[in-house]
């Protein structure tokens, strides 16, 4: 087995939203709990991830916030897991990642499914938004800068320092 290396620590927040996260199977049962299914049978299913794996997954996720867990059977004992607020703020990172999959036909099975605005039926993408004026800006004009986070390592990968 790999050891994995952790990333906490690093200034950086897509280490550290990758440490919270876990892994590509915790970004697959996000996406399932994101459509309604909670059950782990449900969980199973859909990924067909191995037992022990689902198992560590669901009590990272948990561990992390991102995940809840209710019991709603005692005998035998059965739980269900729902998206906290925290676990439903990801929706954007995952229908990136769709977009993307979308785009370079990733599965190799064509677009399996849209993202449409429930009163017209148009479809939608996720864009970059200006803050103050709320206009679309392209993907040219975004640049980064140091946040108040920044160190002097952050600083001089953007050239700031």
């Amino acid at each position: 087995m790999v050891k994995v290396k952790s990333f906490s620590g690093m200034r950086c927040s897509m280490a550290g939203a990758l440490e919270v996260i876990g892994d590509r199977w915790a970004l697959l049962l996000i996406r399932d709990l994101s459509f309604g299914m909670g059950r782990y049978d449900e969980l199973r299913a859909s990924t067909n991830i191995p037992p022990a794996t689902l198992a560590a997954r669901l009590k990272h996720l948990v561990e992390t916030g991102i995940v809840e867990r209710t019991r709603y059977q005692e005998r035998p004992p059965r739980d269900e897991y729902r998206l906290t607020d925290k676990g439903r703020d990801l929706w954007k990172v995952t229908l990136s990642l769709r977009e993307w999959g979308d785009r370079w036909d990733a599965s190799g099975f064509g677009v399996p499914m849209e993202t449409v605005d429930l009163k017209t039926g148009h479809s939608l993408h996720l864009a970059l938004v200006d803050d103050e004026t709320g206009e679309v800006v392209p993907f040219e004009r975004a640049t980064l800068r140091p946040g108040p986070g920044a160190d002097d390592t952050v600083r001089r990968l953007l050239g700031s320092g």
